[in-house]
């Protein structure tokens, strides 16, 4: 809603406003397309002016959403995803993403599967193994590893820490 205010504030004619992108009718000025991001920013969104930015955030949702908001991880590997996904070749997307981001595709997904692993944690609806499965780790120990090598911690010890701090709020 926002986007589609500020887009008729500069008097610009919308084809398309979707989650993340927007086609107007008309060609931008520069001083509309300066004034629209100087607005959206006000408001917490950003313009993202150059392809490569553009196909940054469109890999980190893909990631985002088959990590955070999929029952099942996909059954291909992480890079046959994303390549199908975005329709791009995956050294093409790996190159671009470690140059703009200073990280691999690799450690974003391994930081948004850690991420993910502290929300089930959290929950405490799933055992460790449970959540090494779901999560295709090839055993709970490389989930450990990988989870105490992210947040310092072992999984077991963040579980006991989030307990720790329930019993403690309803002693308040």
């Amino acid at each position: 809603m926002m986007v589609k205010e500020e887009l008729k504030k500069l008097g610009l004619h919308y084809v398309i406003v979707d989650l993340g992108m927007v086609e107007v009718l008309e060609d931008i000025t520069k001083e509309q397309r300066k004034q629209l991001k100087k607005n959206l920013l006000k408001s917490g969104l950003e313009l993202l002016d150059s392809k490569k930015s553009i196909l940054i955030e469109k890999i980190k949702n893909v990631i985002t959403e088959m990590i955070h908001y999929s029952e099942e991880l996909p059954k291909v590997n992480d890079s046959d995803y994303i390549s199908e996904k975005l329709g791009y070749d995956y050294t093409y997307l790996a190159n671009t993403f470690s140059e703009v981001k200073g990280i691999t595709i690799q450690q974003f997904i391994i930081i948004h599967k850690i991420e993910r692993v502290k929300e089930l944690l959290l929950y405490d609806e799933l055992n460790l193994t449970e959540i090494a499965h779901k999560l295709h780790y090839s055993s709970v120990a490389h989930l450990s590893n990988q989870f105490k090598k992210v947040t310092g911690l072992s999984p077991s010890y963040y579980r006991q820490m989030k307990q720790k701090r329930i019993k403690n709020l309803e002693n308040l």
